[in-house]
């Protein structure tokens, strides 16, 4: 099983959130980029060295997209956040503070990185062109979305999405990567 997917199971009910190494890799990126800027434009200041310009303008260029990017991911950081939420069965629901779609109406599901602000989001298309964007401030790897669709949505999806979803994924990358393997369930 994938390690950084952090599942919380009730019975039924199935929460997502972020790993906590995730948490900790991206607290690192962003507050090690934006301390970072700050020594190379403090040290640049000093002009102690023949690159001392470089280091302002380089500090000066970087510093206003590390804060960009920091401040993008800030919702991320909330206490025991919940990227979605999934209810199993037949009548099954994905939701979130976006919206909810019933797990037999998904047509497609990607994961799809924004180009803007470069975090990712589960985008879901339903069969009436309803389209749900949720967030996921790269607390999931591509690794674990796979895993996650394909242990708890692939089984009540309809039969096409379950063909669009099989060309989408690599199983054999899946067992070598993640030693995760689709167990065959069968649904009444």
């Amino acid at each position: 099983m994938c390690l950084l997917l952090n599942v919380k199971k009730k019975n039924e009910l199935i929460q997502v959130k972020g790993s906590k190494f995730m948490y900790v890799w991206m607290a690192v990126f962003y507050l090690g980029g934006l301390i970072s800027c700050l020594i190379l434009i403090i040290d640049g200041f000093k002009f102690n060295s023949t690159y001392s310009l470089i280091y302002i303008l380089g500090g000066i260029m970087l510093a206003p997209v590390f804060l960009y990017l920091t401040l993008w991911s800030l919702p991320a950081f909330n206490p025991g956040k919940i990227l979605l939420t999934i209810i199993l069965g037949e009548n099954g629901k994905v939701f979130s503070k976006k919206g909810a779609v019933f797990i037999n109406n998904i047509q497609n599901t990607d994961l799809v990185r924004n180009p803007i602000n470069l975090i990712n989001y589960v985008v879901i298309e339903t069969f009436d062109e309803k389209r749900i964007k949720i967030p996921t401030y790269n607390l999931l790897s591509d690794l674990d979305y796979q895993v996650m669709v394909d242990q708890y949505l692939f089984p009540y999806m309809t039969e096409n999405a379950r063909k669009v979803w099989d060309r989408k994924i690599d199983l054999n990358v899946l067992l070598k990567e993640v030693r995760y393997e689709r167990q065959e369930q069968k649904i009444d």
